[in-house]
């Protein structure tokens, strides 16, 4: 499926902060290219030809190969923050709110596969100044989940002994639906959704007795 047509429930993947129109064609083509091929064996001259243009007319949008990737990178972790965020400053428990960061996190995964496969999978590509912005928005993601959890804890909803590690267990199990969700797979993004939020919620211990006597 092409990345311009990935889906989480039916709606199109604008790139409308992307403008004009030429250059999200151009990031649209470096998505597709370098989840297909990786960012190393990706040329500019691979990128401009599926965007249907001229390797010339790649460099009046994006200096370098790097560029692109950072503004693919920035644009895919902004986005994790904002779906982070809003479960986690959503009303409702700490059961609830860390359900509802699981779920969006994964439908965006499932959804978007091929942006979040560059995003979460190409980080080391970037030089060090680029590397550090998007580990800074690792940071911020991480940052709503661990605050989730903490309230779930501190309420008696969560047992959860080890709070960074199962922090990182949550994003990891997340954001690896990446690499193996398929369309034509039994689940749809939503399903997958639900499930995750489900073993999560297993995960620290929500609804346990021991989780319920803190």
């Amino acid at each position: 499926m092409s990345t311009a047509a990935e889906t989480t429930g039916g709606d199109i993947e604008p790139w409308g902060e992307v403008t004009p129109d030429a250059a999200r064609r151009l990031l649209v083509a470096a998505v597709e290219a370098f989840a297909e091929r990786g960012y190393h064996a990706t040329t500019t001259r691979d990128i401009a030809g599926r965007a249907g243009m001229s390797p010339a007319a790649l460099y009046i949008h994006y200096k370098t190969k790097e560029e692109l990737l950072h503004r693919i990178s920035r644009i895919g972790h902004e986005r994790a923050v904002s779906i982070l965020r809003a479960a986690a400053q959503g009303e409702g428990s700490a059961t609830e709110r860390l359900a509802d960061a699981v779920s969006s996190f994964v439908r965006w995964h499932a959804g978007r596969r091929t942006t979040a496969r560059v995003v979460q999978y190409e980080l080391d590509a970037l030089g060090p100044e680029a590397r550090e912005e998007i580990l800074a928005l690792r940071r911020q993601c991480d940052a709503a989940v661990r605050g989730i959890i903490e309230d779930g804890v501190a309420t008696g909803e969560f047992d959860v002994p080890d709070l960074k590690g199962t922090t990182l267990a949550v994003l990891s199990l997340c954001i690896d639906v990446a690499r193996w969700f398929n369309v034509k797979g039994p689940r749809t993004p939503d399903e997958v959704g639900a499930l995750y939020a489900d073993l999560v919620l297993r995960m620290v211990g929500a609804g346990t007795s021991g989780a319920a006597q803190r």
